[in-house]
This record gives structure tokens, sequence and C-alpha cells, in this order.
């Protein structure tokens, strides 16, 4: 107990746990990834190419965006906390997160909304000196813009609008106008199941807010008669005197695709391209080996020398449609012919690798985006890295970091409930992975656990974690698999462990495609295998729904 005592001081003393704070402090030393799939023994890039996903993991919906020489890239992060993280990078394959644009829990009250709620499709775009970054907050606010002067941070407060529908992004035209599109309602009742519009309107830049008449440019989407879906992630560009409008359609599962129209206005009419869609990869044999599927929602950039690219999300199934690390930020050149762009050919599968854009070739990143790669966390400094995420916006002080230890208080807020539970977690990045982590923990009640957690959702998980039985001391996983179990998760499997052991322990996650398996060690190095293998489609996209991957990490629960 003398250990728990000496942390629960340690988080009072800086400030950063509640006075109210009552239950166990659990202190991880340290957090080790490392992930490498099959395919990374195939793909190897050569030194003129780059490999896909740019971003490996849970990083859907990329907005790209050029300011001189710089890139900037942003994705959605839902109902995580931080959200909205800022990436940059100088050739468009090496990318770098210099920032959280929601990095203040006074911006977004994500209240107890669903993890695959949130913050849907951010937009990222650049005007006279300030970025902007428009957005939505399903269940939580609505549409918003947010600004900053730096894309680093800090961001403002979202401004809140009254626009219906999800997905809005600013463009500013030649004259000066600026204007916010996004997808809306129909003009009139939806004719079917996921009949949408894209709307588009003026917007005030100095108030943030949409004015004058809103029009349709899109009801329905490319081929109305054949009642597509989920036209969404609206962009519009500008080349050769034409307005472009590229939007998703088809939903984000394995009939997404991407779509083009032009006008010679900014507010229409619009006609649909004549080789739309212009990505998709529905149209490949489901059985192809290695496949990239769900390709779409993308957008598209231009080089300093006046080259076309295009960020997109896709997913990388294992087996099936199964894949458990959520949707990917990929790279492909667009290219023109009479007067319409395309990302990619009709039944093209996405390539692996590709040729690099024709820019100076960046140094490759400090924390590695894809390919086989790993890192440890030794939680030096006096704050958590940017890339670690709670699940909510917190509202009170359960967490520090201080002489090289990350401390959670133990709250009676569980995974699987609509809190905020004590949990931090990095992105799977990989399907075939090996997650460790060093804990200091003394479970003060029966009931009371801390460990380490790998979870899609709120009702898909599992845990495993040091604990107090009424037998003593144990290491347990627990699986949640629908909500139906409880929101603790079910118990599958379990080791007494003894009690002078019982503050000092090692844990490991291995996730491996469709199964995973758990760890403990006592002794360094020492390490026995927890139960058998487990299901792991459970934390798949198909089986767990929404749309998040896996997030990995250390937890904290105290038992009520």
């Amino acid at each position: 107990m003398l250990r728990t005592a000496i942390a629960a001081a340690a988080l009072l003393a800086t400030g950063a746990a509640s006075a109210t704070a009552t239950g166990p402090v659990a202190s991880f030393d340290w957090f080790s990834y490392r992930g490498s799939d099959p395919i990374d023994r195939i793909v190897k890039p050569g030194p003129d190419q780059y490999r896909n996903p740019i971003l490996q993991g849970f990083y859907p919906d990329p907005s790209v965006l050029r300011v001189g020489k710089d890139f900037y890239l942003v994705n959605s992060t839902f109902a995580y906390f931080p959200g909205l993280p800022i990436f940059h990078s100088t050739d468009l394959v090496s990318w770098t997160q210099i920032g959280n644009a929601i990095d203040r829990p006074s911006q977004m009250n994500f209240g107890k909304i669903g993890i695959s709620r949130g913050i849907f499709a951010p937009d990222l775009s650049y005007h006279d000196g300030t970025y902007y970054l428009a957005g939505t907050c399903v269940d939580c606010g609505g549409n918003f813009v947010m600004t900053a002067k730096n894309p680093a941070g800090p961001w403002s407060d979202p401004v809140w609008n009254k626009i219906d529908g999800i997905d809005p992004s600013l463009f500013f035209d030649t004259d000066g106008s600026a204007w916010i599109l996004n997808n809306g309602a129909p003009p009139e009742k939806p004719r079917y199941e996921g009949h949408r519009a894209i709307w588009i309107q003026r917007i005030d830049l100095k108030t943030l807010q949409p004015f004058g008449p809103r029009t349709v440019l899109i009801d329905g989407g490319v081929h109305p008669a054949e009642k597509p879906i989920w036209t969404e992630g609206p962009h519009i560009y500008m080349h050769d005197g034409w307005y472009y409008l590229s939007t998703a359609e088809g939903g984000t599962a394995v009939n997404h695709s991407q779509t083009i129209w032009r006008s010679k206005k900014v507010d229409g009419p619009y006609v649909a391209g004549p080789n739309n869609p212009i990505l998709t990869q529905r149209d490949l044999p489901p059985d192809r080996p290695h496949p990239i599927t769900s390709a779409g929602h993308a957008d598209m950039v231009t080089t300093p020398k006046g080259q076309w690219w295009a960020t997109f999300l896709a997913t990388r199934p294992y087996q099936g449609d199964d894949y458990n690390i959520g949707r990917e930020t990929f790279l492909l050149p667009v290219t023109w012919k009479d007067g319409w762009p395309t990302i990619l050919p009709p039944r093209t599968p996405i390539p692996w690798v590709h040729k690099r854009p024709d820019l100076p070739k960046a140094p490759a990143p400090a924390l590695p985006t894809n390919g086989a790669f790993c890192y440890r966390d030794d939680f030096d400094g006096t704050k958590l890295a940017m890339q670690w995420l709670k699940i909510r916006t917190p509202h009170s002080d359960w967490s520090s970091v201080a002489d090289g230890t990350l401390r959670l208080i133990a709250r009676p807020d569980p995974i699987g409930g609509d809190g905020q539970p004590s949990y931090v977690g990095r992105r799977l990045q990989h399907h075939h992975a090996v997650i460790t982590t060093k804990l200091h923990f003394m479970p003060a009640h029966i009931g009371d656990r801390a460990g380490l957690a790998i979870l899609q959702s709120g009702t898909h998980f599992f845990t495993i974690g040091l604990t107090r039985t009424a037998d003593g001391y144990a290491v347990q996983v627990r699986r949640r698999a629908g909500d139906k179990d409880p929101a603790t998760g079910t118990l599958v499997a379990s080791a007494p462990v003894p009690l002078n052991q019982g503050s000092d322990i090692e844990l490991r996650v291995m996730p491996d495609a469709a199964t995973i398996r758990f760890a403990y060690a006592l002794r360094p190095g020492q390490w026995h295998m927890l139960g058998k293998a487990q299901d792991a489609t459970i934390l798949s996209t198909h089986v767990a729904g929404g749309f998040v991957g896996s997030t990995v990490g250390p937890f904290a629960y105290a038992a009520e």
C-alpha cells in the first residue's frame, strides 16, 4: 500500500488529481508497441517510392492542405479527446503530428455520446493568413468552424452555426467570397434510406456564420435512378476556369467511392464527370490477395509545381471484411484528361507502393507512421504525448505524468459505460502487434483493477489487468462482445498472483489478426500466457460497427 499512497500523494501534489479522488492509483513505468503485418515482408518500397497507407491505423476522413511549401492534414477522431490531429509534411509522404485542434475541454463537450459519434469529417483550409477548420460534432453541437494563425495551434473555440447535416467544408473564391458546403437532407422528402444532398451557402469570415440563400448542388448522387446513398464529404477546387466538386458516395464500407462534378459557377449547376467514380475498389473481386477496400472520402491538393495528389481513406482487411485498425489514410496522384481528374482507373487495385511526389524528399518522421515499426513511451516530461487519447471530454484530472511514470486514479467509470473511464490509448496500427507495459498497483477493494485495455467501442473490448478477488490477487482477462455483457466485461481467464508480487507486474496484449492472446510476467522476460487465444473479430468494424479503429493502452477501474 505504500507505493499506492506515494503515487496518490504525488498526483495531489502536482494538482493533477481531484481532492475528491478516493480510488487507488495505478502507476505505469512505460508502454511499448511493436507491430508488423505480413504485407510488410512483401512490400519493399524502392528509393524513389513510398508505401501506402501513409498513416496506418485509425486515421479516417483525411483533409489535406498546402500553404507555400508546407502540407497539413487532419483526420476525424469522433468522441476521443484530444481530437483532430494536425499533421505536417513537406513531401506528402513523411508526416509528423504537430498538434491537436481540440486540446482543451472547454472547446468540445462530448457528454455521454458513443465513441463513434462526436467529430466527423473535418475540413482544413487557409485564407489570407488564417487557417480554418470546419467540422461536425454529431450529437454534441452540430456544425462549427474554428480558426488558428498557426496550424499547430492553439485553435479557437468552435463557432457553431445552424446548418443541418454533416461534413462542412469551406471554399474561398477568386472574387473574395467565401462559401460553406456540406451534406444535408434533400430538398424534398427523402426517396430512400441514405438519400442525401450537397448544399452551398455564403459564409461571413468575420462572424463565421452562413448567410444568404442556400442552394442544392447535388441531390442524391451521380445516377439518381440507382438510388445512390450518402453523398458526403464535399470539396470544391478551381482548375482551368472550372469549379470542380468532389464528393464521396456509397457509404464508408466496401461500396465506398469518390465522384467528380464541374460547373462554370461556384453555386452550380454541376454536371457529373464522364468517368465516375474516379476512385473505388468495389469493382474488384473480393477474394483478391492482400486487398485494400472501402476507398473514398478523398481530398485533393496541388504541389508547388502544379501536380495534383489526393489523400483518401481505405481499409486493409485481414479476412473478408474484417479489419480491427479502422480506416486509414492513403495517397495517390491525380491525373487529368479532357478536363476531368481521375485518382484511379476502374478495376485497378490501390497500389501498396508508388512513385514519390516530385518534391524534395523529407527525412523519415521520428515516430513512424507506416510499415513495420516499434516505439516506446517512457513517460518522460510532465504531460502525455499528443498521440494519447481519452474517451470523451475530461471534466476532472485523473491522470498525471511525472518522474517517468504515468499515474491513473482508478474511478468507478467502466470502459463499457457512458462516462469517462480512467483510460488512455493509442491507435492500434497493425493487425499483428505486441503491446507491453509495466504496472505498479495495489487494488484497495475486491473488483478494483488496472492494466491494459484494447477496445473498438464501449461494447467491444478486452482488458488484462491486476485485480483483487475474494481469494487474493489475480491477473485476469475480460471480454465484452456486445451490450448484453457487463460494462466491465466478462471474465474469460484468470491466474492467482502472490501477494508480495501484487503491485509489480508486466502485462502484454498480442493481437494477431482474427485472434488475440494475453500474457503477464512477474519477473522481466518470464512470460506466462493467460488463457487461450480469444476471438479478435469482435474488435472489427464489421462486428462492432461504428467508424473508429481499435485503440490500446493503460486503464484503471475502482469497483463501486
